[in-house]
C-alpha cells in the first residue's frame, strides 16, 4: 500500500494508536501522518512513535469531533501540510462506547453516541473533502486507497441483519452505540453514492471485537491481528468497494 499522507482520528489509543503504530513501519510509510487526539495528557504514546520512527512525519493534532471548530482548525493544519497533492487517506476512527439498555436508555446516552459515532465523522468527511478531492484529482480514474479514500470504522453491532435473538443479551445493552453505528452506515453510504463521480473511495469496515479499553480484554482479537488485517486489505478495495460495509478481510456485511 503506497499513500502520501493519512489522517487518523483518536489515535491517541486503541485501534487509532495500532494504526499510527504500523503505518510507520511500511516498507513505503506514508510521508505523513496526521494523527488526532481529544485530550493532550494521553498522547506520551504517540509522541513515543514520533520519536523513534522519522521517516514519516508525524502531526499531532487536538481535535474533539463533536466541534467543528475543532475540526476545522484541523483542516488548515493538514491543508497547510499537503498542499496542491490534498489528503490521501482519511481513517476516521473516533468513537465511543457506554452500556445502558432498554427501557432504562436516556436521551443523554443516545446523543453521547450519536454526537461523536455519527455526526462527529460525517462532519470530519465534510470538511476534509475539499483536500481529498484534490488528493484524487492528482489521478484520473479508478478507486484505490493511493488515489484517495475515506475507510470509516463501524462495527457488526451496527448490523440490523447480524442482530438476532440469538445475540447474547448483554450486548443488547449498548442500544446507544449499535443504533449510532448503524446510523453511521446509512450516512456514509449516502455520501458515498453522492461523490461517487469525485474519484474518492468512501468505504465503512468493522475491525473484529478488539481487546482496546472501548472492547474489553474480553474481546477476541489484539490490536495488531486487527490493524495488519484492515492494512492488508486496503490495498485490494476499489470501485466495487464503493459506499459498502465489509469486514477486516473485505468480506461483506449486510447492513
Amino acid at each position: 500500500m503506497e499513500v502520501e499522507s493519512v489522517m487518523v482520528t483518536g489515535a491517541n489509543r486503541g485501534i487509532g494508536l495500532e494504526f499510527v503504530s504500523q503505518l510507520v513501519k511500511l516498507s513505503k510509510p506514508p510521508r505523513i501522518v496526521f494523527a488526532t487526539y481529544r485530550n493532550e495528557s494521553a498522547v506520551q504514546d504517540l509522541k513515543d512513535i514520533q520519536e523513534k520512527y522519522k521517516e514519516t512525519q508525524i502531526v499531532l493534532i487536538q481535535m474533539d469531533i463533536s466541534k467543528m471548530s475543532d475540526i476545522e482548525s484541523a483542516k488548515n493544519i493538514v491543508d497547510e501540510k499537503v498542499g496542491e497533492k490534498g489528503l490521501n487517506l482519511l481513517i476516521n476512527n473516533a468513537g465511543v462506547l457506554k452500556y445502558l439498555g432498554f427501557p432504562e436508555i436516556t436521551v443523554e446516552n443516545m446523543l453521547f453516541h450519536f454526537t461523536t459515532n455519527t455526526v462527529g465523522p460525517v462532519m470530519v468527511l465534510k470538511v476534509m473533502l475539499p483536500l481529498l478531492q484534490n488528493s484524487a484529482a492528482q489521478k484520473t480514474s479508478g478507486m484505490n486507497v493511493s488515489r484517495a479514500a475515506v475507510i470509516n470504522i463501524s462495527s457488526l453491532m451496527g448490523s440490523i441483519n447480524e442482530l438476532t435473538d440469538a445475540h447474547p443479551k448483554k450486548f443488547l445493552q449498548l442500544i446507544g452505540y449499535r443504533t449510532s453505528k448503524a446510523a453511521l452506515n446509512m450516512a456514509m453510504r449516502v455520501a458515498a453514492l453522492t461523490i461517487k463521480d469525485q474519484g474518492i473511495l468512501v468505504v465503512n469496515m468493522c475491525p473484529g471485537w478488539v481487546k482496546t479499553d472501548m472492547g474489553s480484554d474480553q474481546a477476541m482479537l489484539e490490536p495488531s491481528e486487527s490493524i495488519s488485517t484492515m492494512l492488508n486489505t486496503f490495498p485490494n478495495l476499489n470501485e466495487c468497494h464503493h459506499g459498502t460495509y465489509l469486514d477486516r478481510n473485505g468480506n461483506i456485511i449486510l447492513f
